[in-house]
């Protein structure tokens, strides 16, 4: 008994030097919306509309992938994809709701939307998989 009440003391007092929380309501709502990233053109299969976005942790975010369809892609960020609170995914009219992603593969013309919120910072790759040679390699930087 005494040891659980001094754990929840260190918890307690732990918690307090920390300093404030800015968290305030429901972190999932009104997902401020990305630059879409656009896999393909016109100039070259290879082509990715967006190589960087910047962002906060705390903060909701959606992003739109759209695939033109000139390549299957296969996009992959490993690191970043465990770092976040992924809330759903949308894709046609499917909502998909699961607590991570390994890749969202493109075989043809489509798009998908991620909606999260990112949780830790760091800098995080992102890229098509097996076209990496190609330049269809970018970042997720979190502050």
């Amino acid at each position: 008994m005494i040891s659980a009440r001094n754990t929840l003391l260190a918890f307690a007092a732990t918690t307090l030097m920390a300093g404030p929380l800015h968290a305030a309501g429901d972190l999932t709502t009104r997902p401020e919306a990305l630059p879409d990233l656009v896999l393909g053109s016109e100039q070259s299969d290879y082509a990715m509309s967006q190589t960087v976005y910047e962002m906060e942790t705390g903060q909701a975010y959606s992003l739109r992938i759209i695939s033109t369809g000139r390549k299957e892609y296969a996009i992959r960020a490993p690191e970043f994809f465990t770092s976040i609170y992924l809330r759903k995914v949308e894709a046609g009219d499917m909502e998909i709701k699961a607590m991570t992603l390994t890749e969202l593969e493109f075989e043809q013309e489509g798009e998908a939307e991620i909606y999260f919120v990112p949780i830790k910072p760091g800098t995080f790759e992102f890229y098509s998989d097996g076209l990496e040679n190609k330049g269809m390699v970018g970042q997720f930087r979190v502050k």
